[in-house]
């Protein structure tokens, strides 16, 4: 028998508007020369039937969450939102960005979503390897 976990994001309270949120990027995901994130660190990956883009509440908890992790982002919640999208907490240190499509299944409205992500994202970690 598999146990459910105790968490759900039904037990955790509406995140803030004000809730900054943070983002753990992967080396192609930043442009160093400009100090940048690239619209490619906010698509869904349809091949592996991901549903929502990760983030996390605190920067450690960012770098902990990808092997080679190049930098984090932070983004606001209430930015996220008046796009149209929405973050809800899914564990006391995760959460997720729903409301995504696929750029195989609408490749303008997944460009522009990505591309305006991209631009409210804040570096506020960066690995010093190049």
């Amino acid at each position: 028998m598999i146990e459910q976990s105790s968490e759900s994001a039904s037990e955790f309270e509406k995140l803030p508007d004000n809730t900054v949120v943070y983002r753990a990027l992967r080396k192609g995901w930043i442009d160093r020369d400009r100090s940048i994130v690239k619209s490619d660190a906010y698509y869904l990956r349809k091949r592996i039937n991901e549903q929502s883009i990760s983030v996390n509440f605190s920067i450690e908890q960012s770098l902990s969450a990808l092997k080679n992790c190049e930098g984090v982002a932070s983004l606001n919640v209430g930015g996220i939102r008046e796009l149209g999208l929405n973050v809800v907490r899914d564990s006391s240190s995760h959460g997720s960005i729903i409301g995504l499509p696929y750029r195989e299944d609408n490749r303008p409205r997944a460009n522009e979503l990505a591309l305006l992500l991209a631009r409210q994202s804040q570096i506020v970690w960066e690995s010093l390897s190049k």
